[in-house]
């Protein structure tokens, strides 16, 4: 350590602010950068974190840290940087950045390693011992013969299963001196007991290889490139360049990062990276929400301490603490699970290329479908542009079909969830063995229930949303804040019996498939039918291997999913987020039905895709068909432009909550008023656009009223500044919560 008499440190709990604190003399040699402590705060100790190291302050009557929770440093400088960096840019407190940096389980040291009882030999026994030993004692025998087979301690309850013993007779053989019994630290790997057989390199083509060698330079040569955006089309081998550019680092004696989005990290993209690394199990480390607190303390001391090489996750693995970082792969980087919603507000994407230009090391930004602002970044050259418009082994991009749902509603019930020209294709698929996905971004069976009679709406007490049916639980509940309520016989309001189900979920699809293909194995697959924690993989593996003929689901089935087998894709309605209040609503349908579309013909069989929409000639649905990603940039920008929008503005979004209407109107107003003040008086860059303050589109969630004031600017970093200082000089009434979401991409 530095030897530093004092360090500035940042509690876990403090506001905006950081303090000063002397280095006791026993504790000098322990106190470094991103350790973690203990401090007083006014009359209790509270947990800290070492931000930076001084040989004087100009506090005075500074207090003595406490105590040093581990010599082991849990921030290296790297991550103390990128925190004051998210700080900065987001426009929140620095513990709240450094909380999000260190995961809940290993900050508040909750959760131990596990230590398991193991069985060793004391000494091998001579023959003459063993004879004795054998016609005594047979079991005890057979597990001395047992244990001679192996060359490391074995797990107890493996070895009384194995031998058919029970502990007693364990204990017994300690006693007289034949065995050992020791507890060890044992890792709670989510994939333990899962083999992964190596998969060899695949064989690229001229685009990929003329890929791979950019993206190879900028591993060779770190800090040197600029990002790369890589942007290929469904199909095209990015993975393949993912793996080889890891392997590449790998050789390097560098680590590796890949960020996958939360909704596409599948149980098939993981083995995917496992099995290409197969000879590397112990050190590659998964990070994802599903892990148990066990499994992610264990994962992520995996890391710490430099046994893992190799991090696949979703956003918050951005912050792994890997040393000697060599290459970072953001796959599918335009999704919006990469964007954090609750403080800090980051988006991992920008992050990791932050990360990357403060490590000096390679980035790959990878999609089918860019975000505007990266295209944007590249088209500027602030980025590099790699292009993939081919699939691999020329297969053909699957053909889309736009089907006008205007012209199903003769048909009858049904029509408008399975149009006529749907069916028949459904119908050809399972004739010809081959499987098919249908699409609905929507849980649920009905999305409300509307009486005929006066027209009342079942809505959430709590949220300004209708509360959406689902049959299996034969409940309303509501997708926001969770609220379940008993189904009415009759109108609450009116008390007439004719209530009715309004709109479809993937509930209904599901009951109107297996209803119109009765001969055909159909499974749904979204977060209601995945509760347990091995659904998922259990329902993946059945369609990989060909017993599900179709599968019905939400955005979990949209991305990262490989079955050559997949002939066909219906979209079932493309409308849903197309008309939303949210300026990002025609990007987000292009992408979704390009993704989507994506998971049909990657077999030796062109695939087709099936688009139900009630408004065919909207632009982002015509692009997809023709899959003009250019086509749909040009015909964006020009929109957002016009209108000072990302990816040449950017967007700051405060919302004040209150349980109290008036008081969340009161405070959004005074805060408008004072950011016009210091827009005025120069403190904010002076192309800043301030909007009035006015109701969220979703004026009311989980029982709290919503007021949202944009901001938007060109110059974000002078914006967020300006920001942070009026909020530090604004005090707020206490029953008012507000938020700063700076590139906000949720905007209601």
């Amino acid at each position: 350590m530095s030897g530093a008499r004092y360090a500035r440190v940042a509690p876990d709990r403090s506001g905006q602010s950081v303090f000063d604190y002397e280095i006791p003399e026993h504790l000098i040699e322990k106190v470094g950068i991103g350790s973690r402590v203990r401090v007083p705060v006014r009359t209790r100790l509270v947990l800290a974190t070492v931000v930076e190291l001084m040989d004087v302050t100009e506090v005075e009557g500074v207090k003595p840290i406490a105590e040093v929770l581990s010599e082991k440093r849990l921030f290296n400088p790297v991550l103390i940087e990128l925190g004051r960096w998210v700080a900065s840019y987001y426009c929140c407190p620095l513990h709240v950045a450094l909380r999000a940096i260190l995961p809940q389980v290993v900050r508040n040291a909750e959760v131990k390693e596990k230590r398991l009882l193991f069985a060793r030999l004391a000494g091998k026994p001579d023959a003459a011992e063993l004879e004795r030993i054998t016609k005594r004692a047979p079991k005890q025998a057979f597990v001395i013969e047992f244990l001679t087979g192996h060359s490391e301690a074995v797990a107890v309850t493996e070895v009384m299963k194995e031998c058919g013993v029970t502990r007693a007779t364990l204990d017994g053989m300690r006693e007289r001196g034949l065995i050992a019994l020791d507890r060890q630290a044992v890792q709670r790997d989510p994939y333990g007991e899962e083999i992964f057989l190596h998969a060899p390199q695949l064989e690229m083509n001229e685009e990929q290889l003329a890929a791979f060698e950019h993206i190879a330079a900028a591993v060779r040569e770190p800090g040197t490139h600029r990002p790369i955006l890589l942007h290929g089309v469904t199909g095209s081998g990015k993975t393949e360049l993912y793996l080889r550019a890891m392997d590449l680092a790998l050789s390097m004696g560098k680590t590796a990062i890949v960020l996958v989005p939360e909704i596409s990290l599948t149980p098939q993209t993981v083995e995917r990276f496992k099995s290409r690394f197969a000879k590397l199990q112990g050190e590659v480390a998964v990070l994802h929400s599903h892990l148990s607190d066990g499994e992610r303390h264990d994962e992520w001391h995996k890391i710490n301490n430099g046994a893992a090489r190799i991090v696949i996750g979703a956003r918050s693995a951005v912050f792994a603490p890997l040393e000697r970082l060599g290459l970072i792969v953001v796959d599918e980087e335009h999704e919006n699970s990469y964007k954090q919603e609750d403080a800090p507000r980051y988006h991992a994407r920008d992050v990791a290329v932050y990360r990357a230009h403060i490590e000096g090391c390679a980035i790959v930004l990878g999609s089918a479908t860019p975000s505007l602002e990266s295209y944007n970044n590249a088209l500027t050259g602030k980025y590099e542009l790699l292009e993939l418009k081919r699939r691999v082994d020329e297969r053909q991009l699957p053909r889309m079909q736009i089907i006008d749902l205007r012209r199903e509603a003769s048909r009858g019930p049904g029509a408008n969830i399975l149009s006529e020209t749907l069916c028949k294709a459904i119908k050809e698929r399972l004739s010809k063995k081959e499987q098919s996905i249908l699409f609905l971004n929507r849980r649920g069976f009905s999305t409300s229930l509307i009486c005929s009679n006066c027209g009342y709406v079942c809505e959430c007490p709590n949220c300004s949303v209708a509360l959406t049916f689902h049959r299996a639980a034969n409940r309303l509940n509501c997708h926001i804040c969770g609220h379940t309520a008993v189904v009415p016989s009759k109108c609450p309001k009116c008390a007439d019996p004719r209530i009715k189900y309004s709109g479809a979920g993937t509930e209904k699809v599901e009951e109107l498939v297996a209803a119109f293909f009765p001969e055909a194995v159909v499974k749904r697959l979204d977060a209601d039918a995945v509760t347990r924690k091995d659904s998922l993989r259990e329902t993946l593996h059945a369609f990989r291997t060909g017993k599900i003929d179709i599968l019905v689901g939400t955005q979990m089935i949209a991305k990262g999913l490989h079955f050559p087998n997949v002939t066909l894709v219906g979209i079932v309605n493309a409308d849903l987020g197309l008309h939303m209040p949210d300026f990002r609503a025609g990007e987000r349908t292009f992408q979704l039905l390009t993704q989507v579309a994506g998971r049909a013909g990657r077999g030796e069989v062109t695939g087709d895709v099936f688009v139900q929409t009630y408004t065919p000639f909207h632009p982002a649905i015509q692009f997809a068909r023709h899959h003009d990603f250019p086509g749909f940039w040009e015909e964006e920008v020009q929109f957002r432009q016009a209108t000072k929008f990302p990816p040449f503005w950017h967007v700051v979004l405060i919302t004040l909550r209150s349980a109290a209407e008036t008081h969340a109107a009161f405070s959004a107003d005074t805060l408008a008023r004072r950011v016009r003040e210091a827009h005025e008086a120069g403190r904010l860059p002076p192309e800043t656009v301030i909007g009035n303050p006015a109701p969220a589109p979703m004026a009311k969630s989980h029982g709290q009223y919503r007021f949202h004031l944009m901001i938007r600017a060109q110059r974000i970093t002078r914006l967020s500044k300006g920001l942070a200082e009026i909020f530090e000089k604004l005090p707020f009434p206490e029953e008012v919560l507000v938020s700063v979401d700076v590139d906000a991409y949720q905007l209601l």
